[in-house]
């Protein structure tokens, strides 16, 4: 954001300013565009990052506006749109507000494919219900590390699947494409990275950051394996959105 003040002459509060503005208006523009999709396999995930400290870091008094937050992210597999995304922690509450937006934007029946975290298999109930989903959950196993610094992945040494609910297609069970997002996320959105000074200093603003970096990879990135945005390959839209565009959402949304 300095960088761009500096190559704009304008102030850095300006540029903040425009970032929220355009960050409001995607979260409207993803609401009234995302919706009555004929979505069938779904994968789910979080991703972890921070606001103003991490967990152990945050000053006395700053309790649940700073922290450890997550993103949880909901994947079109065969379009590989995001169809639906929630910034909170990874309670019980937030499982079951993140499926229930999910449900609202999706026109039929799907598979869901999620990890093996308890709270999604009570949100799944309390928002789908069980009759009214196929779903299914992976389980990944990992050797514990010795002797290897902390930024060695620990090595995966086996992967278990189990139906939950409905009839899932078994050879359809996996979460490879969301957290392959995951990985786009850190890579577009500094605040992201694990070790980083570009942190969010406030919950509101990640949450607007979150949003546009959404709308973008939605509407305005090409694909490399599809050719064209996730949102043409769903039916959405029939033209690529360019950066421009994405700006005079202000101009729609701006109430």
């Amino acid at each position: 954001m300095r960088a761009t003040s500096r190559m704009a002459d304008v102030s850095i509060n300006t540029v903040i300013k425009l970032l929220v503005d355009v960050g409001r208006a995607c979260q409207a523009f993803h609401n009234e565009k995302v919706t009555g999709l004929k979505t069938k396999l779904v994968q789910a995930d979080e991703i972890w990052s921070f606001c103003y400290a991490k967990q152990k870091n945050v000053p006395a008094g700053m309790e649940g506006e700073a922290g450890d937050i997550w993103t949880w992210t909901a994947i079109d597999a065969d379009s590989k749109l995001i169809i639906s995304w929630l910034v909170g922690d990874r309670s019980m509450e937030s499982a079951v507000l993140f499926l229930g937006d999910l449900k609202e934007r999706v026109a039929d029946r799907i598979q869901l494919t999620t990890d093996s975290m308890r709270a999604y298999k009570s949100a799944v109930d309390a928002t789908f219900g069980r009759p009214n989903i196929d779903y299914a959950i992976i389980h990944k196993e990992y050797a514990s590390v010795q002797n290897e610094t902390r930024y060695s992945p620990a090595q995966c040494t086996g992967v278990k699947t189990k139906a939950i609910a409905g009839n899932p297609d078994m050879n359809e069970v996996s979460t490879s494409y969301v957290e392959r997002q995951n990985l786009t996320m850190r890579m577009h959105m500094r605040r992201f990275t694990r070790l980083t000074n570009a942190f969010s200093k406030k919950v509101e603003n990640h949450c607007y950051a979150v949003a546009l970096h959404f709308v973008y990879y939605n509407f305005a990135k090409i694909h490399k394996t599809l050719r064209v945005t996730p949102a043409m390959e769903a039916g959405l839209t029939n033209r690529i959105m360019e950066i421009s565009d994405i700006v005079k959402l202000t101009e729609k949304y701006s109430n």
